[in-house]
């Protein structure tokens, strides 16, 4: 799609794309079609907070995979990355409104939530950011922080969730499923040993790990979603590894997906990860899991 010559910004980094990004990306998906502009997200590359602070911060998702949920849930035409490098985290505000909104990005309106902050030491805020925009002319909308139970949709909270395990509530705030999406990579072929064949999935650094344990899941396959079951864990039974591995099988499915991309959706906690005695006692608890995941797909 040729992009227009001018652009209604949505600010923030979006880790996970909960709600509350999704109220503000739906504010410039509606403002950007009543001007005629591209709707566009500006995001970083790196979390700010982690260059700031020097301190890893374990994020929801990847790169690519934050830019597909903000296009394909919010249809937004754009997604930018900017590099969050030493000179941006020194940028004064007002010259990231001016140098990088304005004049690289063509910006014609903004739309940032109630705690964005930008520029050096995040002096830049909302107030100022509506101040700055309306005396440069520039359309500037702060949308509200969405609440739920009592409780602010946030990708801290969030982060919690998964940590824990929580799927479901994990989904409930995100507004969708917890994905993760690569390229099938080649396991130890245990699962097939044990009679139920597996895709892995390297699991990238840097993400926030689900809980170890086993999900209900569904696996998005050249635009088929798949029902499946799928263990995050080190395999305690089967081999000494300190690399976390994400490996689903596909019920009722047959072939090599070697070399495949695929999205990868938990969508309930079945049990936590165990060491078992004996190669049949973990092959009947695999058959245990099948059975749970086969009613769970049955109640749909």
């Amino acid at each position: 799609m040729t992009a227009k010559p001018s652009r209604v910004i949505a600010l923030g980094f979006f880790d996970g794309v909960h709600l509350g990004h999704g109220a503000l990306l739906k504010r410039t998906a509606e403002i950007a079609a009543r001007v005629g502009a591209t709707p566009c997200a500006l995001t970083f590359d790196a979390h700010p907070e982690a260059l700031i602070t020097k301190t890893p911060l374990p994020l929801l998702n990847t790169i690519s995979d934050r830019a597909e949920l903000i296009r394909r849930l919010y249809g937004m035409e754009e997604v930018i990355f900017a590099h969050f490098d030493d000179a941006l985290m020194h940028m004064p505000w007002r010259s990231f409104i001016q140098n990088m909104l304005i004049d690289c990005f063509r910006a014609v309106h903004v739309v940032a939530g109630p705690d964005f902050h930008f520029g050096y030491k995040g002096k830049g805020n909302p107030a100022l950011l509506s101040e700055e925009c309306a005396r440069r002319d520039l359309g500037c909308d702060i949308v509200p922080l969405v609440g739920l139970e009592g409780i602010t949709v946030s990708s801290t909270y969030i982060r919690k969730l998964v940590a824990q395990g929580d799927m479901e509530r994990a989904a409930l705030f995100l507004g969708h499923p917890h994905c993760l999406s690569g390229v099938v990579g080649h396991g130890r072929r245990l699962g097939s040993a044990l009679g139920v064949p597996t895709v892995n999935l390297p699991f990238p650094e840097g993400l926030q790990c689900p809980a170890h344990g086993v999900y209900v899941s569904v696996v998005t396959l050249d635009g088929r979603r798949l029902p499946s079951v799928t263990n995050i864990g080190l395999r305690p039974t089967v081999t000494i590894s300190h690399e976390v591995a994400a490996e689903t099988h596909i019920l009722d499915f047959s072939g090599d997906l070697y070399g495949k991309q695929l999205r990868l959706e938990l969508l309930k906690s079945l049990r936590r990860e165990t060491r078992f005695a004996s190669l049949d006692d973990l092959r009947a608890q695999i058959e245990r899991d099948l059975e749970e995941t086969k009613a769970f797909w049955a109640a749909q």
